[in-house]
């Protein structure tokens, strides 16, 4: 089930963080956040595809940057019932931005190169990243914190954001196809239309536009659109961005979302935290969002605080935690970056694929 708030994109102007030197991040020790993974390296013994820092380390990364949001942009920022804090910000997000901002300029002068071997000029299309996770992991607050820092570097002023919420099928066509109790899942989305849409984006379309989604009135919102238009930067944030592609009948295999992403990151934690931390945002919401006599789930907010809990824990055995396993989790070997939280929401470490 897909239930949260959509923060619109929130305009500000660019405040272009002190660049320095970015030391090579050092190898640490350690296992993989998924099970069967090879550990990261050990020159003796073992090798993985990627680089694992603790905290301390990653945060290192940034120690000489200046921090380029204030409280009130954290306030604004944070998710409901979410751990996020400057110092957060600092030790996290602004290393993470600057890995970014590598990313993106290395993107650019590939393209310059490319150019060059070929003889002719192709314009400049929009980087793309995805940000996949669990229900109430904050893989929205992980996207929104990003699109507000990567819009302060001078390559990319020009960020916007899309969830794939806004690609799930009406509930009418949901209900029609038996498949209310599966939103969320892979196929309550419009998967064709949601591939048109980002491949319109990366091939450089000048205006592409993004279905809307209410998460006051659980479905879409049929007369509304969001237009994409040539942005530096799209983040599209989701629960399935890092799918594969199917496998047709005949054997072929069809286009994935991360074909056209050009970085991709995987906010991870214990199904258990991630289960707690639905429960306590499902109780938030009771005087929140449900309070609205208009809510799809108004009758929520009735509820004493033991049924309260029961609906929710209820909500997650049937439904979130089964879609976590089989679909979700699967997935963030596929990401470049994995994000892993402790159980009060705070990064604890880092893994980036190597290069």
């Amino acid at each position: 089930m897909v239930v949260g708030g959509i923060v619109s994109p929130v305009q500000s102007q660019p405040v272009h963080p002190r660049t320095a030197p970015v030391p090579v991040p050092p190898e640490v020790s350690g296992t993989a956040p998924w099970a069967g993974s090879p550990p990261l390296d050990n020159e003796s013994t073992h090798y993985s595809p990627f680089v694992e820092l603790d905290r301390a380390a990653w945060a290192r990364l940034a120690e000489s940057m200046e921090q380029p949001l204030n409280q009130d942009d954290v306030d604004r920022l944070r998710g409901i019932g979410e751990h996020l804090s400057l110092e957060e910000v600092a030790q996290v997000y602004l290393p993470l931005s600057r890995l970014l901002n590598i990313y993106v300029e290395n993107a650019a002068r590939l393209r310059s190169a490319t150019n060059d071997f070929l003889g002719g000029t192709t314009r400049r299309t929009p980087f793309i990243i995805g940000v996949a996770g669990s229900v109430a992991v904050g893989k929205s607050t992980t996207a929104r914190v990003l699109q507000e820092m990567l819009r302060r570097w001078s390559s990319t002023p020009r960020v916007e954001l899309v969830t794939t919420d806004g690609f799930l099928y009406p509930n009418a066509e949901l209900r029609r196809r038996g498949m209310m109790d599966r939103k969320g899942f892979p196929e309550a989305y419009d998967r064709r239309r949601l591939l048109r849409f980002v491949s319109e984006v990366k091939s450089g379309r000048p205006e592409v536009p993004a279905p809307v989604y209410s998460h006051v009135k659980y479905d879409i919102m049929p007369n509304e659109r969001f237009v994409v238009r040539r942005p530096d930067v799209l983040i599209l944030e989701g629960l399935n961005v890092l799918q594969p592609a199917r496998v047709r009948e005949d054997g072929t295999a069809g286009l994935a979302l991360s074909d056209f992403f050009d970085f991709s990151i995987f906010v991870d934690a214990k199904s258990s935290h991630i289960e707690q931390w639905y429960v306590d945002r499902f109780m938030r919401w009771r005087h929140g969002a449900f309070a609205n006599p208009e809510a799809y789930f108004h009758q929520y907010s009735r509820l004493s605080d033991q049924q309260a809990v029961a609906q929710a824990t209820d909500i997650w055995k049937r439904i979130n935690g089964p879609n976590l396993r089989e679909n979700i989790q699967p997935t963030r070997s596929r990401a470049r970056l994995v994000m892993s939280k402790d159980d009060d929401h705070s990064v604890s470490r880092v893994l980036l694929r190597k290069v």
